[in-house]
């Protein structure tokens, strides 16, 4: 259930194995200190009992990926317990910690259908689209004339997540979000 990939191929998100323990990768670094080798700086977070840790690998270091099975989920809901989905095909239902979401679940809205990664039979996270269109619910009021400058305002959307973006967005508009980087693209 997992193949072996070089240190400097990761990327956020990602699951790997080590010691027999899931770890999402939820930041990394790649640092060429001068005349020295080269390694990777790698901050993760155990999925089955909530720890983090922060390891330094060298860029000849070979990890093993989790190989994951991904669904076609519906959100229906959040709560107390975590965050729910229903298998499209199956009807059944999977609940997700918030441990597991982590900032994945700002980009959630009722009924969106999405992937849900699973190691074995357990859910491990979620896949999200490269971008999400949100609704602006609160910002402060637009400029009039205003244009796409290096000047930014937040902006609450309708999930609660806040977004910095261009002086010109005003509540009511709906935005585009890139799920990877949490940055205003454009007007959807």
């Amino acid at each position: 259930m997992a193949n072996t990939l070089a240190a400097t191929r990761l990327k956020r998100g990602m699951i790997i194995i080590q010691n027999g323990d899931l770890l999402r990768i939820l930041d990394l670094e790649h640092k060429t200190p001068g005349n020295l080798r080269g390694f990777v700086r790698v901050k993760t977070r155990n999925l089955r009992n909530n720890s983090s840790s922060e390891q330094r690998l060298r860029s000849e270091d070979v990890v093993e990926r989790a190989v994951l099975d991904e669904k076609q989920m519906q959100y229906l809901y959040s709560d107390a317990d975590g965050h729910h989905f229903m298998d499209t095909e199956t009807y059944e239902q999977t609940r997700l910690s918030e441990e597991a979401m982590g900032d994945s679940a700002g980009y959630l809205k009722p009924e969106m259908t999405i992937s849900v990664e699973f190691y074995g039979s357990e859910p491990v996270g979620i896949e999200l689209p490269q971008t999400v269109d949100l609704k602006v619910i609160e910002t402060a009021p637009g400029i009039k004339g205003a244009t796409a400058t290096n000047q930014l305002k937040p902006a609450k959307t309708e999930t609660g997540m806040v977004v910095n973006v261009p002086p010109f967005i005003g509540e009511g508009d709906v935005i585009r979000v890139n799920t990877e980087t949490g940055e205003y693209q454009s007007r959807a």
